[in-house]
């Protein structure tokens, strides 16, 4: 799922519900490409027991405030209608499925400009038949 994002990384087979995954990230993209500034960006890597992708683009950034508040549902930044933002179900609901998938997402905060986005979910690996 790239949508105009840079994407890069290693594939990183996991047992999850793909629907529900791609759907993840795609909102994670799609929110980059409306609110930040090109490029944006998406990394998968793993770390111990998870897979991760990091959704980064070169806007404004989330204010540390916001941070956590952008992932309850309904809620919209401050001086922003649903025509400019949305309905601001599309965070809320990657949080469902990070957390469904045993994990979570959340904005890291970064030293430069823009925001970057972190959707971590529980690595199974898919094991080939033996």
């Amino acid at each position: 799922v790239s949508r105009g994002a840079v994407v890069s990384g290693p594939p990183t087979p996991i047992l999850a519900d793909e629907r529900l995954l791609r759907r993840a990230v795609r909102n994670l993209i799609e929110n980059a490409l409306r609110h930040g500034a090109p490029p944006v960006e998406a990394t998968v890597s793993t770390s111990p027991g998870f897979a991760e992708v990091r959704i980064s683009d070169h806007g404004a950034g989330v204010p540390e405030a916001e941070r956590e508040r952008i992932f309850e549902p309904f809620y919209r930044r401050p001086g922003k209608s649903e025509a400019e933002s949305g309905t601001g179900l599309g965070l809320a609901l990657v949080r469902r499925i990070a957390r469904a998938h045993g994990g979570d997402v959340w904005v890291q905060a970064g030293a430069g400009p823009g925001s970057t986005f972190v959707l971590r979910v529980a690595l199974q690996l898919v094991r080939s038949a033996e």
